[in-house]
């Protein structure tokens, strides 16, 4: 494995481990502030905020400065915006706390897979998934560390210093060996990522938006169910989003061999058609062993729905992949960190199961729109069946 692929890899992986650090420890944050699932909610919806707000402008900072700057700049910050969740003891400031981690989750989403499509055209294969892949391996050893530090009792503080020295660690390593990328001439028009996307960049957002709803939902809220609807113990329920995160990752290890060999189109459609049977599972049948069962059959259906839709927006030949991906991955995170408070309102409203049965929904649409896409032009090295392809 090359250098600048081992070292987006961990910065994927950094990402995964940092996410699953603080959600694993929701129940805990809401109840040491004594909030209901509509305040949490609301606390989620501060992330949502600021990855909206970042993500524009990230992908002006990498069509300026280069992937390699912007992503050393926001895997710093986020490192350290961590610490900020464990010293919030009022609301407001974890509001604001939450915001600032939504503003370093953006940026960092968009300079990392701008640099995963600059190994792709290095390496002249598709690599997307796997490297989506680490981020699962992070979201599953995040979670199995939040386990063990709500076992052993610590504070807050403690776990968050833990995680983020860990990646902080990881992270110098990594930046010094990513790819240097030229900043793009600003007079050019496919370089402004202050633009409404195209139809087909559109369409490629509304199917991020659909797939990363479902993988917050499970994140942010998966825990929470089994703790309350499940019956799990403290301990054992983080091991659901665990599961969750493992399923993932097997998925995206086979992501891209799939894709040279199925197609993006039959992975899009089929994948979101495991994803809601997996659900319907989890919420149908609530017992433990079951709603395993289910999710590690959601993590496979979902694995590799944003890969598929993040390398053909990156290696579209009418913009700066910087552009192209700040498009998708906004209109994306609007489900990936907008969709869980919304659960949490559903949840106040009814309940978590009713609330998780919009996911269902969702992706029942995601299986049709899949399977009326049309093909896409895009570069090269995006090596999938050309039938497959979406436009």
């Amino acid at each position: 494995m090359s250098k600048p692929r081992l070292a987006v890899s961990l910065i994927f992986f950094v990402c995964g481990f940092i996410y699953t650090s603080w959600s694993s420890r929701l129940p805990r944050l809401q109840d040491l502030l004594d909030m209901d699932n509509k305040t949490l909610g609301l606390m989620l919806l501060a992330s949502a905020i600021g990855s909206l707000c970042s993500m524009p402008l990230a992908g002006w900072l990498t069509v300026r400065q280069g992937s390699r700057f912007a992503t050393t700049l926001s895997v710093g910050l986020f490192c350290g915006s961590l610490l900020l969740l464990s010293l919030a003891t009022t609301t407001w400031e974890l509001f604001a706390a939450f915001w600032v981690v939504g503003v370093c989750t953006g940026a960092l989403d968009v300079s990392m897979n701008a640099q995963a499509v600059l190994v792709e055209k290095q390496q002249d294969r598709p690599l997307m998934s796997t490297f989506h892949a680490t981020f699962s391996v992070g979201m599953m050893i995040g979670a199995l560390a939040g386990s063990l530090f709500i076992e052993l009792s610590p504070s807050l503080f403690v776990h968050f210093g833990a995680a983020s020295l860990f990646c902080a660690i990881l992270s110098v390593w990594a930046v010094q060996q990513l790819i240097t990328d030229a900043p793009t001439p600003v007079d050019d028009q496919a370089t402004s990522s202050f633009q409404l996307p195209s139809p087909a960049l559109l369409g490629l957002g509304l199917i991020a938006f659909s797939a990363m709803l479902s993988e917050g939902a499970m994140a942010d809220w998966s825990t929470n169910y089994f703790k309350n609807v499940v019956g799990a113990s403290e301990a054992a329920a983080p091991l659901g989003l665990t599961v969750f995160s493992g399923a993932m990752m097997a998925g995206r290890l086979m992501g891209d061999w799939a894709r040279q060999r199925l197609g993006d189109r039959f992975l899009l459609r089929y994948g979101a058609a495991l994803g809601a049977i997996g659900l319907t599972l989890v919420l149908l049948i609530p017992l433990y062993i079951v709603s395993l069962a289910g999710l590690a059959v959601v993590g496979i259906g979902l694995s590799t729905l944003v890969p598929i839709v993040y390398s053909m927006a990156g290696h579209r030949t009418d913009y700066a992949p910087g552009v192209s991906l700040a498009m998708v991955t906004t209109v994306g995170y609007f489900g990936f960190l907008v969709g869980p408070p919304f659960i949490g309102f559903l949840a106040d409203w009814q309940d978590l199961r009713f609330a998780l049965g919009i996911v269902v929904l969702l992706l029942i649409g995601t299986v049709i729109v899949s399977g009326l896409s049309q093909p896409i032009r895009t570069s090269p090295a995006v090596n999938v069946p050309s039938s497959s392809k979406m436009q």
